[in-house]
């Protein structure tokens, strides 16, 4: 069984298939985020606390932490977040950056063991971010292009997975600490992009043998509705076999289809979970009511008696 472990200093997550889906929280990311960006880039993180906050409250398993800011000393401030998030909460945390330096500085201060996000099929990325991975006895995301690009032929994304996969064990990175993104593409551009995704998943479940997780919103780039789609999407994608994903827990709906897959796929055991969160309480006249019966139905019984 495939299981990989993450953790703060005092919490462990793990991603599996015989687990509920893992949520990780996307927005602590300055991408397309204008004003979170630029007060990231003076040192102010009173939004970053905000949305770290939010999110676990809101049901994150985990966080991702991303600093991307061009120009920005993004090593810097990507080490500032993960301190920071982590005096704030006790979730695992990804450490997202395309930045090799920035992924080092962000595995320096991290207590615990993170997943790192992320490493590509590309020789340079691979002979530069695993052997971080496995200095700093971290996990993984893998995701699924190379120098070729981005191949919309699943049984391609598959063979750069597999190829990753593999480079990792040479590592001496288990097949376990690596969780594939086989790339989520916009359904509004490809028309085929859900089907793709749930194909790959599924081989690499079956074949691999490995957790998965994605960008899910991108999905439902350029559509109205998004949420929609997104909880449509992970439904689906939880269904093929995906284990996790990068996305928002502020969404009711995308959380509330989350913890239906989890009912359907038997990861909430004897529905605890979703009979905790949507059972109506039993109101006092309620309450009252059902004790009167119950007296009425024993005095009836005594008296036959």
């Amino acid at each position: 069984m495939t299981e990989t472990v993450v953790s703060s200093q005092t919490k462990t997550v793990v991603i599996g298939y015989e687990r509920p889906f893992c949520i990780i929280g996307e927005r602590i990311n300055p991408t397309g985020r204008k004003l979170l960006a630029a007060e990231m880039a003076i040192g102010n993180y009173s939004r970053v606390e905000s949305d770290a906050l939010a999110q676990v409250e809101a049901g994150a398993h985990m966080l991702d932490v991303n600093a991307g800011i061009p120009l920005a000393d993004e090593p810097r401030i990507l080490a500032e977040c993960i301190q920071l998030v982590q005096s704030l909460t006790d979730v695992p945390l990804s450490i997202d950056s395309s930045i090799v330096e920035a992924l080092e500085a962000g595995l320096e201060v991290y207590q615990g063991r993170p997943l790192v996000n992320s490493v590509t099929g590309e020789e340079e990325r691979l002979e530069s971010v695993l052997p971080l991975v496995k200095k700093y006895d971290a996990a993984v995301v893998a995701i699924s292009n190379d120098e070729t690009g981005i191949s919309e032929d699943p049984d391609v994304r598959y063979e750069v997975a597999k190829k990753i996969v593999e480079r990792a064990e040479d590592y001496g990175i288990s097949r376990n600490d690596v969780v594939v993104d086989p790339l989520v593409m916009p359904i509004g551009a490809i028309g085929l992009a859900g089907r793709q995704v749930f194909r790959i998943v599924q081989r690499l479940r079956e074949e691999l043998k490995v957790n998965t997780t994605c960008g899910a919103s991108n999905i439902s780039f350029g559509l109205p509705n998004r949420n929609g789609l997104n909880s449509a999407f992970l439904t689906m994608a939880i269904g093929a076999g995906m284990t996790s994903a990068i996305t928002s827990p502020l969404h009711p709906e995308i959380m509330n289809s989350i913890m239906a897959a989890d009912v359907m796929m038997g990861t909430d055991r004897e529905c605890r979970r979703w009979i905790s969160k949507f059972r109506q309480p039993i109101s006092e006249n309620a309450s009252g009511e059902r004790a009167g019966r119950r007296n009425r139905s024993r005095r009836r019984h005594s008296a036959s008696a």
